[in-house]
């Protein structure tokens, strides 16, 4: 074989390589996904066969989000968008506005709500208002947080990737399963290392942690807001620092990356407790393995906490 002739065919290999990549690609369905937690999620049960991008990034508060042209661009040439709902995500209907996308808007094949048949925690009684604080209507929208609810939550992913693309469905049943059997796994593990936790009084800075805390059997006793989304006042933080002293079991505050972190540091002193920093998204890593490494981290935080802690 001549030397251009062999140029040729590695050119032509290359071209098909080229061509088969680009071609697998294309036939991913695209998805968005609101928060980190759900886009790991859809990664879980879609594989390869989605491209999953998210509009609130890892170190972002989701319940504040600034809407921005980009993430438009995001959305409009998505197949599918999956969103949290219970209103925590309602700056979404903003961007879906924007994207001018007819398949993932309310209602169409494409639009995923992923809190479909979640047994929701503190919803409210009675009226709602504004002076209230950050309280959510329809219930505590925090759910992705329990390990244990990810059956439900991933279902609802199967069934709009489906809706979408019917013909893969049994792709997406075997690669839920697979991670729910890996998540399975995970749980007694988990389940046994905040065994000692349940000792301790937890307080929250926002009430984000209530499914979390309830899967593991664990107990909070107060919130460092007064009114969710509220910086809180002297008065709240010297009543919650005059009760948190009384008590003979071990306190540990958790806060989130974008709580006021000297403020709860400050609390957990005078109370006599000690501060866990916990993150309830998953970070750069991506599929079901991120949300399960998110869950395994603060997991490991708060157990870690517990062995430092002098009481």
């Amino acid at each position: 074989m001549t030397r251009r002739s062999l140029g040729a065919l590695l050119a032509a290999v290359l071209l098909g390589s080229a061509l088969t990549t680009a071609g697998e690609a294309a036939a991913r369905l695209r998805v968005v996904a609101t928060i980190p937690d759900l886009a790991a999620l859809t990664e879980a049960v879609g594989g390869d066969r989605v491209t999953v991008d998210v509009l609130a990034r890892a170190g972002q508060n989701p319940h504040d989000l600034e809407i921005r042209p980009s993430l438009m661009v995001k959305l409009r040439r998505a197949d599918a968008l999956v969103v949290n709902g219970l209103d925590l995500d309602q700056w979404a209907d903003a961007v879906i506005r924007g994207a001018s996308n007819a398949g993932v808007v309310p209602g169409a094949p494409g639009h995923i709500d992923a809190s479909r048949g979640v047994p929701v925690l503190d919803v409210p009684a009675g009226r709602v208002d504004r002076s209230m604080g950050d309280v959510h209507p329809r219930g505590n929208p925090h759910y992705t947080l329990d390990p244990g609810l990810a059956a439900v939550v991933t279902q609802n992913i199967l069934e709009g990737l489906a809706r979408v693309a019917p013909a893969e469905r049994p792709v997406f049943e075997r690669q839920r399963q697979a991670f729910l059997e890996r998540l399975d796994g995970a749980m007694p593990g988990w389940q046994a290392r905040l065994a000692p936790v349940r000792d301790a009084r937890i307080v929250v800075y926002h009430n984000n942690f209530v499914y979390f805390l309830r899967r593991f059997g664990l107990t909070q006793v107060g919130t460092i807001e007064d009114r969710p989304g509220i910086p809180p006042s002297p008065a709240h933080l010297a009543r919650l620092i005059g009760t948190l002293r009384d008590g003979r079991r071990p306190l540990l505050v958790v806060a989130e990356p974008w709580n006021d972190q000297r403020l709860a540091a400050r609390l957990a002193e005078e109370a006599g407790g000690r501060l866990v920093v916990l993150n309830p998204k998953p970070g750069a890593s991506r599929g079901g393995d991120a949300y399960l490494a998110a869950v395994e981290a603060n997991v490991e935080a708060l157990a870690r906490a517990m062995r430092r802690d002098p009481s």
